[in-house]
């Protein structure tokens, strides 16, 4: 069994689905986890809310508590690539994150994830991811090592001032000139099914990116990407809306079924630059990962 040192949090949200007590709410939050397993975690105390006060099997849903809890996972897989830290201060710290790692705890990650192996070798226990990428995504993600200036750099990500810039590689039609052409993209991106897959729908636009077209070998070519939005998967849909889906993705087009990670096969998408006026300082910032994603000859 693998738990985590560091607790998850979540707020009970403003309207009641319908439920009692705290206990409730978590047994329909979390329908994988079975109810009596919530039912020992709150009984050997490992359930708390901010103050640190135990939830009881008896505590009553109160809208917007917050509640901590560790996730446990009976076994947890290694995930054999290493981060890097490329810059620091007393405010932010920038990391590359490799392929399959993810960013922070989630299913069956609890330690093997960025966050928290930073935490682990930084010693900085209150190091906090400022936005995600996709556990399958490489790339640089910026944490707040300060408590007191975190809304502040998290804000970048919010009112879109963070520029980033991807590489990705997909195949194309080798007999089509592509290179040094640009395309702008806005649709509107949905849930869709499963939830965990997101879908191009009918509406209003609500996710912009910008996509060039850097090289062109042998069927393939890689893009160099600019989102201007933040949606989930939005890079993944646009490359797809061009009918350039990014090599090796297994959501799009088709959801593949579920199966072990393929280490020697990773998705070709890569956050390569994060920029940006650093809001302490009002000075320009620029963070770039040094590796590029490469044609094959």
């Amino acid at each position: 069994m693998v738990i985590s040192t560091h607790p998850s949090h979540l707020s009970l949200p403003q309207t009641n689905p319908g439920v009692t007590t705290v206990l409730a709410y978590l047994i329909i939050k979390f329908p994988y986890i079975d109810a009596h397993i919530w039912q020992q975690r709150v009984l050997d105390g490992k359930v708390h809310y901010h103050d640190g006060s135990k939830v009881t099997l008896q505590s009553l849903f109160q809208p917007q508590q917050r509640i901590y809890y560790y996730r446990e996972v009976e076994n947890e897989p290694v995930i054999p690539f290493k981060e890097n830290i490329i810059f620091q201060n007393q405010h932010i710290l920038v990391a590359y994150k490799p392929h399959f790692l993810a960013v922070t705890p989630g299913g069956i990650y609890v330690n093997e994830c960025l966050q928290n192996r930073l935490r682990a070798s930084t010693g900085i226990d209150n190091l906090q991811a400022l936005h995600r990428l996709d556990r399958v995504t490489a790339g640089l993600v910026m944490f707040s090592t300060n408590p007191d200036t975190l809304s502040d750099y998290h804000g970048l990500f919010q009112t879109r001032k963070m520029h980033k810039t991807y590489q990705a590689i997909a195949s194309i039609n080798k007999d089509k000139p592509i290179k040094g052409l640009e395309w702008e993209i806005k649709n509107r991106i949905a849930q869709g099914n499963p939830k965990f897959c997101m879908r191009v729908a009918q509406g209003d636009a609500n996710s912009h990116s910008v996509i060039r077209c850097l090289q062109q070998l042998n069927g393939q070519a890689l893009f160099e990407l600019n989102p201007i939005t933040g949606k989930t998967h939005q890079l993944r849909l646009h490359m797809q809306t061009l009918g350039w889906p990014i090599l090796n993705d297994r959501y799009y087009p088709v959801l593949q079924p579920l199966c072990a990670d393929d280490y020697s096969a990773p998705l070709q998408l890569l956050a390569k630059q994060l920029a940006f006026i650093d809001p302490m300082t009002q000075k320009p910032m620029s963070f770039s990962y040094e590796g590029n994603l490469s044609l094959p000859a």
